[in-house]
């Protein structure tokens, strides 16, 4: 699947090292096309089809004279960061993120060490359509060399940020749990929490890339780290996913709190600091536009998709933004996710607030989401939305990414949007208890039945 989140597929079939090799070529031979000059860096997680991958990666970038920087494993964000370190022409992330082990995939940067946005993901899908990229002649192939200190300037500069107290929270001497899955967070997040002074029980911190669970942070999937936080008595339970760019928590019970938490707590951890906008995108739980509200700031909704926020965030000057994954960007740092800087964020929130997670949650209004997906003509969707525009009746109607309604009063909302990469339609409904909340995605439901 080629798409503006990059070249994913399972390994093997249809994910190749030929393919990967061939897409590395054009990718490298499109970034001089596009007038970026010097090194692209490439790193991975701890997938087990990473080297492989990471070979082909390298043999189609020098083919068409393209210097690599190796950073090795590491999370995605340090590739992002080593991008901008190095004044690299762009990066590849070799990472399947969140998707179970079999898959693989390659995440394309720019020279800002930002994703591909919509327009030059467009431009390249077409070049690697279209064109047979120019290779190299012998005496003019990329060379290689490795950057084996990238974890360590991304622990630097998270440790630099003005946002930290640093020494308050290493003087809190925090317990926590931890679990990596087994990707690339082992490399990083224990490190950065030693650094922060702070007694760390960790699960899965080998990357080796043998993922024992749905490597996922959502709630079904931690409760092998809440058995981890009730037996060694930490505040707060730490799960990030395979190319730490996505943060959960688990409070000190044992109970996972939704990935929109990690959001507006750090949300909330910015804003007792700094003042200005936030951005997350019309998926997202209200509750980060609670935690905006109660600093009296702007938030602003984007469409789905990490860097379509990261570019709003970029045109609104937000200081602090992402989405209700578990993802946050902190400009301070830089424009994409990243669980490092979300995980002292959150340390620091524990600190401010001098209360375990749960109390830190229980500051905040409740909601539930309902998500689910529908087949549905795409070419009905224009029909579709009218009908759900006349028979809902909103406060509130956003057009920028399918449908968004809100009700202000009620406080909830309803996102129909077709998916990026199935023929499927998602209906995502929040409200404050669960039977609102599917009472709208029912009704949405029956509506497009209607359509179809």
């Amino acid at each position: 699947m080629v798409s503006v989140s990059g070249i994913r597929g399972r390994v093997g079939d249809p994910l190749t090292p030929e393919l990967v090799c061939g897409a590395a070529a054009a990718f490298g031979a499109f970034l001089r096309g596009e007038g970026a000059s010097g090194p692209v860096v490439l790193g991975r997680d701890s997938r087990t089809s990473g080297p492989m991958l990471c070979a082909a990666a390298i043999a189609g970038l020098q083919s068409v004279g393209v210097d690599v920087i190796d950073v090795g494993i590491v999370p995605t964000p340090t590739v992002l960061l080593a991008v901008g370190h190095h004044h690299a022409a762009g990066g590849i992330a070799i990472t399947a993120s969140h998707n179970p082990a079999e898959w693989n995939a390659l995440k394309l940067v720019t020279g800002e060490g930002m994703f591909l946005d919509a327009d030059a993901s467009l431009r390249y899908r077409r070049f690697l359509r279209e064109d047979d990229p120019p290779r190299a002649a012998w005496n003019a192939l990329g060379g290689l060399s490795s950057d084996d200190e990238a974890i360590d300037r991304h622990l630097e500069a998270i440790l630099a940020l003005d946002i930290l107290d640093v020494e308050a929270i290493r003087a809190a001497a925090l317990p926590v749990a931890l679990d990596c899955v087994r990707g690339a967070g082992g490399l990083v997040v224990p490190r950065l929490l030693e650094a922060l002074g702070c007694t760390v029980t960790a699960i899965h911190t080998e990357a080796d890339g043998h993922f024992p669970r749905d490597p996922e942070p959502t709630a079904e999937h931690l409760a092998e780290l809440g058995e981890v936080v009730r037996a060694s008595g930490a505040v707060v339970g730490l799960a990030v996913d395979p190319d730490v760019d996505r943060l959960s928590l688990v409070d000190e019970t044992g109970a996972a709190v939704g990935e929109d938490l990690t959001l507006a707590l750090a949300v909330d951890t910015v804003l007792r600091r700094t003042r200005g906008p936030v951005v997350t995108n019309l998926s997202t739980s209200r509750v980060v536009a609670d935690a905006a509200a109660a600093h009296d700031v702007p938030m602003v909704l984007a469409p789905v998709g990490e860097i379509n926020v990261a570019r709003r965030m970029q045109a609104e000057g937000a200081v602090i933004g992402g989405e209700g994954n578990g993802g946050v960007i902190l400009p301070a740092l830089h424009h994409t996710r990243d669980a490092p800087v979300a995980v002292a964020l959150i340390l620091q929130h524990l600190v401010d607030t001098g209360e375990a997670l749960a109390g830190a949650v229980a500051r905040w209004p409740t909601y539930h989401i309902v998500k689910t997906k529908v087949a549905f003509d795409r070419s009905a969707l224009d029909a579709a939305y009218a009908a759900l525009s006349d028979d809902l009746d909103a406060d509130v109607e956003d057009r920028t990414d399918g449908l968004r309604l809100g009700w202000n009063e009620r406080r909830a909302w309803l996102h129909v949007r077709p998916s990026g990469t199935e023929p499927i339609v998602r209906l995502i409904a929040e409200a404050p208890d669960e039977k609102a909340a599917q009472a709208l995605v029912d009704r949405a439901g029956s509506i497009l039945d209607g359509v179809a």
